[in-house]
């Protein structure tokens, strides 16, 4: 099981396989595009517009650029608490109500907080659109609720929390692997929290966050579908731009120092089996137009993953996964490509029965080891290019993506053509980059190893079943 816990982006979640034919055809007929246009509102407010006219629905998305990441220690969950806080009404609107006008008007909507940024949608038909940006807006610029609505959700937030992480062994092992890799970066803190930290939050702390974080130029508003650019642009100016603007807080993020050697622990928790994930520090990708060698790196580490394990039959499911003596029920790996904070290369599986954590820990080792001595072939190498493609076009089926993934380029700074000019960085990675970069950051100085070792199940643990996978973000429920 991977973890998402980096907010991932899109390219890499419909990273797919498909049908060889499917895959050639969609690569040399390419679906239509539609030119995005960005404008920025009076108040510093970002407008981003992208008309999609194949069904009659539109997409409203606001995200506001600040995250888990923003948070400082002794104060962690902040960002997701405050989401479920702009749900519980404004001076027109009781707790609530956002939600029951917004499926009066036939859509349906959410929200989602992660290490980077924090998002909040509406899909509805698209004639509807006028009414979802006076509700966003309207809460963006006047959430407010009393004490009593915040002391019974951070009740809600704190069983979030042990549902989703302190009743899942393995979201309980990440939560520590974070924690054991980076030491000053504020991703060493999860999303949802520390439980400490949510039953010390008081009312102001989240009021506080609001007033810092939540102003026009830190936020972008995102509508892609049925509509019409210069209309979404009135309607954006008549709602948005009356928000009073306020400066952007200047951020001190810390810088995570080197890592001088090997870590490692073992976590004992209730479990069925044992699991073993490994990070790895790797750089990310941060500039397209004028890309360093640490940005050539991070996409040649992206190919790298797919490699091993992109698609159905990939490298760490044939040698890893199949046959008499294999050595892993599951394998995988990912890479961070995409981030505000510092990215890393996941290798993580559950061994097979009769075979130890200490044994799929070198396997997986090893698959990597051979890339960087014998490296892909060219063959290999075009099936994972095709597959970037092929996901790129399938993409655009839907709108919700669509938005989606600007509002996620813009969070990380780059320009509306990203997908593009990816696909086109892509295309260019060599199978010596993917050697260079397989033999570069594989290293024990790089690597931090969490081990889950299994503890007798208990009859409560034993009545749930299996836990669920840990998800990528703190979303409303």
């Amino acid at each position: 099981m991977k973890r998402l816990t980096h907010q991932i982006p899109p390219l890499l979640l419909t990273l797919i396989a498909l049908v060889a034919g499917t895959l050639a055809q969609a690569q040399s007929q390419p679906a239509p595009r539609a030119q995005a246009q960005q404008f920025t509102l009076p108040n510093g407010m970002t407008l981003i517009v992208k008309p999609d006219r194949r069904a009659p629905t539109a997409v409203h998305m606001l995200w506001v650029r600040v995250g888990s990441m923003d948070e400082v220690d002794g104060h962690s969950g902040l960002a997701h608490v405050l989401e479920h806080m702009l749900f519980k009404g404004t001076p027109t609107l009781k707790p609530g109500e956002f939600s029951r006008r917004v499926a009066a008007l036939g859509g349906r909507e959410n929200a989602f907080t992660s290490l980077d940024y924090t998002g909040y949608f509406q899909q509805i038909p698209a004639t509807r659109l006028a009414d979802v940006m006076k509700l966003e807006a309207d809460r963006f610029a006047h959430n407010q609720w009393k004490d009593e609505e915040f002391k019974k959700e951070i009740e809600v937030v704190k069983e979030e929390r042990r549902m989703r992480t302190e009743d899942n062994p393995r979201s309980l092992l990440h939560e520590a692997l974070s924690a054991a890799t980076f030491v000053a970066s504020p991703y060493r803190r999860p999303i949802v929290g520390w439980m400490s930290d949510l039953d010390a939050m008081t009312p102001n702390d989240a009021r506080e966050f609001f007033k810092r974080w939540y102003t026009p130029a830190n936020a972008v508003v995102v509508v892609a579908g049925d509509v019409d650019v210069a209309q979404v642009r009135q309607l954006a100016e008549r709602y948005y731009s009356p928000v009073r603007q306020r400066a952007v807080p200047v951020r001190r993020t810390p810088i995570e120092p080197p890592q001088m050697g090997l870590r490692r622990f073992d976590f004992k928790a209730p479990a069925e089996q044992a699991y073993v994930a490994m990070a790895f520090k790797v750089p990310g990708l941060k500039s397209l137009s004028a890309p360093s060698p640490q940005d050539e790196d991070a996409l040649a580490l992206t190919v790298l993953a797919a490699v091993l394990d992109g698609y159905s039959g990939a490298r760490l499911d044939r040698a890893l996964t199949q046959g008499a003596d294999r050595v892993a029920d599951s394998a995988g790996a990912s890479n961070g490509l995409l981030g505000r904070g510092p990215q890393l290369f996941y290798l993580d599986g559950v061994p097979a029965k009769g075979k130890t954590t200490e044994q799929l820990e070198a396997a997986l080792r090893e698959q990597v080891a051979r890339v960087a001595s014998e490296g892909v072939s060219e063959a290999e190498l075009q099936r994972v290019k095709t597959q970037w493609v092929a996901s790129e076009v399938y993409k655009l089926d839907s709108v919700f993506n669509q938005a989606r993934e600007l509002a996620s380029y813009w969070i990380q700074g780059l320009p509306l053509d990203a997908g593009e000019q990816l696909i086109a960085r892509l295309r260019t990675v060599t199978a010596e980059q993917v050697r260079a970069v397989a033999a570069k950051y594989f290293g024990d100085d790089q690597l931090t190893v969490g081990v889950l070792r299994p503890q007798p199940l208990d009859a409560k643990t034993s009545a749930k079943g299996k836990p669920k996978a840990a998800a990528a973000s703190g979303q409303r429920q």
